[in-house]
């Protein structure tokens, strides 16, 4: 049974990460921290969305903004360190009910047409934030799509500056979680046994993403996000 929750969750978050450019940690960090310890799960996670990241680059550079990328990963170099320090010291189930109410609020004031207008200083900060969330919780996600949201991104904007962001940001987390938590043989002989699951997901997510226009984009947005907080909250409390 683990053996096939295993398989889905890492199939359906593969083809979420290529056609949206930020499904796989939102949609399989909470259910591999089901079948596996948390730091195990968090380094599964970067291991493979480091790969879907280096397999799709050649299709997103075209709409890679290049100073947008260069403020995303200055801030994120402050919110690294942050992040595993409260992965460290912080009870787990606290920081997820934290981050459940705080992407549920902002998913409710975006689905009421909330905006915020796009600056250098927001782009440093939402790049600060995702890379808090990524070293405690590997979810770097939420904060993007939020800030992609509130701004009116269109879905090739959100895709490709994501995905490029994701190279350096799970190549830096998976380095600081292993030096800091550690690491096992079952995090790489589960990322190995993964891969054939993501290149089927690569194939299906490109797919996809080719036919979805920007509204179906921005309501699937917003049930993936409200899926995502609704889920830490239940987890955290112990419902599930």
């Amino acid at each position: 049974m683990e053996i096939l929750a295993f398989i889905v969750i890492i199939l359906v978050a593969s083809i979420l990460q290529t056609s949206t450019g930020f499904g796989f940690s939102i949609m399989a960090t909470p259910f591999l921290l089901l079948l596996f310890e948390p730091a195990d799960a968090i380094q599964i996670n970067l291991v493979l969305s480091f790969v879907i990241s280096i397999a799709l680059l050649s299709k997103i550079k075209q709409d890679i903004d290049f100073g947008l990328l260069k403020r995303f990963v200055a801030g994120s170099v402050v919110g690294l360190p942050v992040g595993i320090i409260v992965f460290l010291l912080m009870d787990m189930d606290l920081l997820k009910i934290t981050i459940s109410f705080m992407i549920l609020l902002l998913t409710v004031l975006l689905i009421f047409k909330f905006r915020v207008n796009q600056s250098h200083k927001r782009d440093f900060l939402a790049g600060g934030l995702s890379g808090a969330f990524t070293t405690s919780i590997g979810m770097p996600g939420p904060p993007l799509l939020l800030y992609f949201s509130g701004t009116d991104a269109q879905k090739e904007k959100l895709r490709g500056n994501t995905l490029a962001f994701y190279l350096f940001i799970y190549f830096v987390s998976l380095i600081i979680q292993v030096v800091f938590a550690g690491t096992n043989r079952t995090v790489w002989v589960s990322s190995l046994w993964a891969l054939p699951l993501v290149l089927t997901g690569l194939f299906v997510g490109q797919v996809l993403f080719k036919r979805i226009n920007q509204q179906a984009f921005r309501i699937f947005t917003y049930i993936l996000l409200l899926c995502t907080g609704i889920y830490l909250l239940i987890n955290s409390l112990g419902w599930f």
